[in-house]
């Protein structure tokens, strides 16, 4: 077996990269995984919660890779351990919080969308998630959704409304996956995690939504990743055999 390099991790997103958005994770994938640890140090960084990531890579995940970061790294383990978390209530503290989902749920019950379900918005550790169909819909209405925003673009222009209005917030909105967009303090998108890698001087990253507003632009652009743009995992699976296991013609 070979040793692995030293100093170099690759560092995936989830959704489009490692999965079809909300998908579970396909066994050739997870197999692959394996392999390519045993050449490079393997990380994940999601903008979900530890219980979706769960649900989309297997209830083992934070010991199948060596890191593991949920919500873009504020919560965050390493080799199966919770080594950091960070709290977006505490940051911002609650009248702050409260101000913003009392407007956000204003803004969603006078829009006039094909359909509407529940769970608007998702309070997670770091961040907050909006959804404008409600993130109770079905794969089906996602995949409808996903369509119609991209004609009448939804997201785009109720970030824009949120964004000039809290201003004074400081915050970042970083539209991802299918349905909804994710609300952090600037600096809390993908690059948070790579506070935690500060042992490595190569870290290439892999991720799908990787153009300006996309919740995988920032990391992508840093100075400090190698960035990789995939189209699926099947691409991310062919780009990695190609980098790190020397198979560049692989389609596998």
């Amino acid at each position: 077996m070979a040793a692995r390099t030293p100093g170099l991790i690759a560092l995936f997103d989830v959704d489009g990269t490692l999965t079809a958005p909300r998908k579970m994770v396909a066994p050739e994938m997870l197999k692959f995984m394996q392999e390519l640890r045993k050449v490079v140090t393997v990380g994940v960084v999601g903008g979900s919660d530890l219980v979706k990531i769960s649900e989309q890579l297997g209830n083992t995940v934070i010991n199948d890779y060596d890191y593991v970061f949920s919500e873009n790294g504020l919560v965050a383990h390493k080799e199966g351990k919770l080594i950091a978390i960070q709290s977006l209530k505490s940051f911002l503290g609650e009248e702050k919080v409260k101000e913003f989902i009392n407007f956000t749920l204003h803004y969603i019950a006078d829009l006039d969308i094909p359909i509407k379900r529940g769970t608007f918005i998702e309070f997670r550790s770091g961040m907050l998630n909006v959804s404008p169909i409600g993130r109770n819909c079905s794969q089906e209405e996602r995949d409808e959704f996903e369509e119609y925003d991209k004609i009448h673009n939804i997201r785009p222009k109720m970030v824009s409304v949120l964004r000039e209005k809290f201003a004074h917030l400081n915050l970042t909105f970083s539209i991802g996956g299918q349905i909804s967009f994710d609300v952090f303090p600037q600096g809390w998108d993908k690059t948070y995690c790579l506070r935690y890698l500060d042992g490595f001087n190569e870290i290439h990253f892999f991720g799908d939504k990787t153009y300006k507003g996309g919740n995988d632009h920032e990391i992508y652009e840093s100075e400090r990743t190698v960035g990789h743009t995939v189209t699926s995992p099947k691409d991310t699976l062919k780009q990695c055999q190609a980098l790190f296991m020397g198979n560049p013609n692989s389609d596998s």
